[in-house]
Protein backbone atom coordinates (compact mmCIF):
# COMPACT_ATOMS: atom_id res chain seq x y z
CA UNK A 1 0.00 0.00 0.00
CA UNK A 2 1.73 2.90 -1.35
CA UNK A 3 1.74 6.44 0.08
CA UNK A 4 0.98 8.98 -3.06
CA UNK A 5 0.97 12.66 -2.77
CA UNK A 6 -1.45 14.20 -4.82
CA UNK A 7 -0.81 17.56 -5.85
CA UNK A 8 -2.13 20.12 -8.71
CA UNK A 9 0.10 21.84 -11.43
CA UNK A 10 -1.27 24.16 -13.83
CA UNK A 11 -4.11 22.66 -13.04
CA UNK A 12 -3.37 19.43 -13.96
CA UNK A 13 -4.06 16.68 -11.10
CA UNK A 14 -0.56 14.58 -10.94
CA UNK A 15 -0.23 11.24 -8.64
CA UNK A 16 3.55 11.20 -6.92
CA UNK A 17 4.81 7.85 -5.64
CA UNK A 18 8.33 8.63 -3.94
CA UNK A 19 8.77 4.58 -3.67
CA UNK A 20 9.48 4.53 -7.00
CA UNK A 21 10.08 8.02 -8.08
CA UNK A 22 7.03 7.83 -10.46
CA UNK A 23 5.46 11.52 -11.40
CA UNK A 24 2.25 10.54 -13.33
CA UNK A 25 -1.08 12.48 -14.62
CA UNK A 26 -4.08 11.23 -12.29
CA UNK A 27 -6.75 10.63 -15.64
CA UNK A 28 -9.30 9.79 -13.39
CA UNK A 29 -10.97 9.96 -10.03
CA UNK A 30 -14.05 8.24 -9.20
CA UNK A 31 -15.77 10.53 -6.56
CA UNK A 32 -14.71 14.85 -7.45
CA UNK A 33 -18.08 16.50 -6.43
CA UNK A 34 -18.09 18.30 -3.41
CA UNK A 35 -19.54 16.18 -0.76
CA UNK A 36 -17.21 13.20 -1.29
CA UNK A 37 -13.73 13.34 -3.58
CA UNK A 38 -11.63 10.11 -4.35
CA UNK A 39 -11.72 6.32 -4.76
CA UNK A 40 -10.73 4.99 -7.70
CA UNK A 41 -7.60 6.95 -8.96
CA UNK A 42 -6.09 6.15 -12.37
CA UNK A 43 -3.11 7.57 -13.57
CA UNK A 44 -1.65 8.08 -17.01
CA UNK A 45 0.96 4.87 -16.64
CA UNK A 46 -1.85 2.75 -16.05
CA UNK A 47 -1.51 2.24 -12.38
CA UNK A 48 -4.65 2.36 -10.82
CA UNK A 49 -5.60 2.64 -6.59
CA UNK A 50 -8.28 3.40 -4.24
CA UNK A 51 -8.55 5.19 -1.29
CA UNK A 52 -11.75 5.74 0.75
CA UNK A 53 -13.79 8.57 -0.73
CA UNK A 54 -12.91 12.35 1.74
CA UNK A 55 -15.97 14.30 2.89
CA UNK A 56 -15.00 17.40 0.92
CA UNK A 57 -12.42 18.18 -1.85
CA UNK A 58 -9.17 18.31 0.42
CA UNK A 59 -6.48 21.04 0.28
CA UNK A 60 -3.38 19.81 -2.35
CA UNK A 61 -1.05 18.32 -2.17
CA UNK A 62 -2.10 16.15 0.31
CA UNK A 63 -0.36 12.34 0.26
CA UNK A 64 -2.98 9.59 1.38
CA UNK A 65 -2.36 5.69 1.87
CA UNK A 66 -3.73 3.77 -0.88
CA UNK A 67 -4.28 0.16 -1.83
CA UNK A 68 -3.54 -1.10 -5.55
CA UNK A 69 -7.08 -1.34 -7.33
Amino acid sequence: MPNIMLRKQDGILTGYIAKRDLEAQVTSLEFEEQDRWGGKLTLSNGDCFYFEPLPAPPSLPITIRMRRG
